[in-house]
């Protein structure tokens, strides 16, 4: 995505390497929900965070090397969760 490592799921991207000049590097872009988001920030200002360039995209940035493993798990999980309940599910051709 825009040059930087990205995870994508049906084609959707779930999170990417943050490639705007105001995020500051090492930072992760995850898609989640808005009300997530707001919640994320208010419980640990210190790992997530948000610059108006990302305010009205339904992610959350994340300063990568403060946030613990188990907590970035769980994290793409629930962006994997929202990423796939709205993309449709291939349909399968009919087999001959």
């Amino acid at each position: 995505m825009y040059g930087k490592p990205a995870l994508k799921v049906r084609g959707k991207l779930l999170a990417c390497m943050a490639s705007h000049k105001s995020a500051e590097p090492g930072s992760l872009v995850v898609l989640i929900g808005f009300d997530a988001r707001e919640a994320l920030i208010a419980d640990d200002p210190r790992v997530y965070y948000l610059k108006p360039h990302y305010q009205d995209y339904p992610s959350v940035l994340v300063r990568l090397p403060l946030i613990e493993r188990e907590a970035l798990r769980d994290l793409l999980h629930s962006a994997w969760r929202t990423v796939t309940a709205s993309t449709p599910k291939r349909r399968r051709r009919p087999t001959k």
